[in-house]
């Protein structure tokens, strides 16, 4: 009988390597990738059953690529693996199609917990944030929410870029458009959001979570 696939998404070896020995004995890792954008093409080529992926990672974070993977994978389990106890956080991977949210100080008691869940078609919320985010639900959509439903799927890939530093030359070769492009994408979501200057922008990029300094 096969074992189920998994397929790991964290920028830091140390932490893959961990959970390779943690899911080993029970799940074949499929393989492990860096960032977001290599996730997106992972799935393509690997196929795996569950996605277990960081939300902080260069280029595209995890919450964007599932996103992504979502629109053309809508059965694709995912559980995320992150640092992050914030509600809002993990609101916004549920919206994206995540199917758990384990802490990482968390992983060696709750990870495989969670990864079974998935597979069977449940979802699992570590216990350490899941009274806040039944109060998060309860009281409504954040401003946090509100405020990224603003940008597109692409305005949000090139505002975590430039929140990184790229340049939009170099926006433009990792996204496959033009310097154009990515300019026009910038002015539209500084005149969508109300900043006037690109450290604006940028301080936006972070409060929103869209990228971690």
């Amino acid at each position: 009988m096969s074992r189920p696939r998994v397929l790991i998404a964290d920028d830091h070896k140390i932490v893959v390597e961990g959970l390779k020995k943690l899911l080993g004995p029970e799940f074949e890792i499929a393989g492990a990738v860096e960032d977001g954008r290599e996730l997106v093409k992972a799935v393509e080529k690997l196929r795996p059953d569950v996605i277990v992926a960081d939300i902080s990672m260069p280029g595209l974070n995890g919450i964007e690529a599932v996103r992504q993977i979502k629109k053309v994978h809508e059965e694709m389990k995912v559980v995320f693996l992150t640092m992050h106890p914030d509600v809002a956080y993990a609101a916004s991977a549920f919206k994206a199609g995540a199917s758990g949210y384990v802490l990482k100080h968390s992983a060696p008691d709750e990870l495989v917990t969670a990864i079974r869940a998935a597979l069977q078609g449940k979802t699992y919320v570590t216990p350490l944030i899941a009274g806040k985010l039944l109060q998060f639900y309860e009281e409504g959509a954040s401003g946090q929410e509100e405020a990224v439903s603003v940008l597109s799927s692409r305005q949000r890939e090139v505002l975590q870029l430039l929140a990184e530093g790229h340049s939009a030359k170099e926006i433009a070769a990792i996204l496959n458009v033009s310097e154009k492009t990515v300019e026009y994408h910038k002015y539209r979501m500084m005149e969508n959001l109300g900043v006037k200057t690109l450290a604006e922008l940028v301080l936006y990029a972070v409060k929103q979570g869209i990228v971690v300094p």
